[in-house]
């Protein structure tokens, strides 16, 4: 009789385990990448390619540019606020709406939709609100006009920082009435989520600001 040991077979059902374990990650990251991106899956994880309509793709394109110009105010601060509680919320504000303009990006390119509408750009009216001193939800949107951003940049010290306060309340009104109108008419959850957060998060860092300039 030989006394030579045959090397032990794998069990059978842990080979399966592992290949189909490999078929199943292979197959996750063919989905992942088929367009490049997890476009839809920040605010909540639904894909924005969820049923939507025609006011929350205006939601997105009108949100964009009001986030973009609310960056750039933000970014004026670092060297020109003289208070350290307006630097900290400008801080905020970048750190907030930056990722918030590529997550909406992300959902107009899943949507087929432009970045702006044709033949315009919502909320770049530049204008102040209806007459009785309320920002509509329309094209003004609380956007700064180019006298407003010229005045900004020159200002320095407790003057930027009263400047950047009152501009950047009505700005924020500004999102909030947006984002209403999205909560009340939009049909993507995902983007009403982001309305909602907006609303949120602006409504708070308004009544700050009017804080600040109490004291100022």
């Amino acid at each position: 009789m030989s006394s030579v040991k045959r090397a032990p077979r794998r069990p059978l059902k842990r080979h399966l385990a592992v290949a189909g374990a490999i078929t199943a990650t292979a197959l996750l990251f063919a989905a992942c990448g088929s367009d490049g991106d997890m476009a839809g899956m920040d605010h909540g994880g639904e894909p924005s390619t969820a049923a939507f309509n025609d006011a929350d793709v205006a939601f997105a394109q009108g949100m964009i540019p009001h986030h973009q110009q609310a960056v750039e105010m933000a970014e004026l601060a670092d060297d020109r606020a003289s208070g350290a509680e307006i630097k900290a919320l400008a801080g905020e504000i970048e750190k907030a709406q930056g990722p918030e303009i590529t997550t909406m990006r992300s959902w107009l390119k899943a949507w087929g939709e432009p970045e702006s509408a044709e033949g315009s750009m919502p909320g770049m009216d530049h204008g102040s609100g209806d007459t009785d001193g309320t920002p509509d939800s329309g094209d003004t949107a609380g956007m700064m006009s180019d006298q407003d951003m010229r005045e900004l940049t020159a200002a320095k010290g407790a003057d930027f920082d009263k400047k950047f306060a009152r501009l950047m309340i009505e700005h924020h009104n500004g999102a909030i009435a947006m984002a209403r109108d999205e909560r009340r008419k939009g049909d993507n959850a995902t983007a009403k989520k982001l309305a909602a957060d907006v609303i949120k998060a602006q409504s708070a860092e308004v009544e700050q600001l009017n804080a600040i300039l109490d004291r100022l």
